[in-house]
């Protein structure tokens, strides 16, 4: 995608530069090897990867730079807290693509003000939409994608990159979630349905032996329930995980080809998908 002249809204560069300013941080692209080598080391680090086997190895991101794409840094004083990716997408959908995000910690908002740099990178360059995939079973990442960002889960992905030998993914197979996220006019927020609340109608249960998935009695919406942490299930217990990969596998890939997508996530773990658009309604 070249560079082009766009106007972006005032609103939404002021959401950026606030949410750089909660999180403690400072956010720039960067093009130098220094920058960008820092960048591959972090994320060896966040995918607990030897630094001599980077998951995004320093020359592959130098590389995207001078294709058109730009890595961003968020550094805490001297500190590398949080990097991105992002890249051009299809041209004639006004696309962009997210390779990677990822922060050093979940609760400080370095993850929010990452994601806010890309969307006025991507806005900058004509793009309209944002895309990228995450693991659907991790539940924190969901929340984040489509309850903080107002993205909607479009597609589902069957071990999307076959296996993987980080220190994160090891042993599982490596199903993804697509979501799309609107950059200019997001979902509203959706808190999701009440805690502890299951579905009207149980279609699915879970390797736990609790309910997995149900719909409700008009079947417009379907909620399925991912494990509390999915990362560290895998490391404790990686028959029992992938059992759980399979299981929610079934629910989603039956879900998309009836024309569900995703649409919200509860704090308790339930993912809520709606028949017929997007729900608008309150994540």
């Amino acid at each position: 995608m070249t560079r082009v002249t766009t106007s972006v809204p005032a609103a939404i560069r002021d959401l950026a530069a606030g949410a750089a300013r909660a999180a403690g941080v400072t956010l720039r692209p960067v093009d130098d090897v220094a920058g960008i080598a820092e960048v591959a080391d972090f994320f060896c680090d966040v995918w607990k990867t030897p630094r001599g086997t980077p998951p995004y190895p320093a020359e592959v991101l130098h590389s995207l730079v001078h294709a058109g794409g730009a890595v961003h840094a968020a550094h805490d004083g001297d500190r590398l807290a949080g990097a991105s990716v992002v890249v051009p997408g299809e041209p004639e959908r006004r696309d962009s693509y997210s390779l990677v995000a990822a922060a050093a910690a979940s609760d400080r908002g370095v993850g929010h003000a990452v994601k806010q740099a890309q969307r006025v990178w991507a806005l900058e360059r004509g793009a309209r939409t944002m895309r990228w995939t995450f693991d659907p079973l991790v539940g924190r990442n969901a929340r984040f994608n489509l309850a903080k960002l107002g993205a909607t889960g479009t597609e589902y992905l069957v071990d999307f990159y076959g296996p993987m030998a980080d220190g994160v993914n090891d042993g599982d197979e490596s199903d993804r979630l697509t979501v799309t996220w609107d950059l200019f006019t997001p979902r509203p927020a959706d808190p999701g349905p009440p805690l502890d609340t299951p579905p009207a109608r149980i279609t699915h249960r879970a390797p736990d032996g609790g309910p997995l998935a149900g719909r409700d009695a008009g079947d417009r919406h379907l909620r399925c329930r991912v494990p509390a942490d999915a990362v560290a299930l895998r490391a404790a217990d990686p028959a029992l995980a992938r059992r759980w990969r399979h299981a929610v596998r079934e629910v989603f890939t039956e879900a998309f080809a009836e024309g569900f997508t995703v649409t919200g996530m509860s704090r308790d773990g339930w993912y809520t998908l709606t028949r017929g658009g997007e729900e608008t309604g309150s994540r």
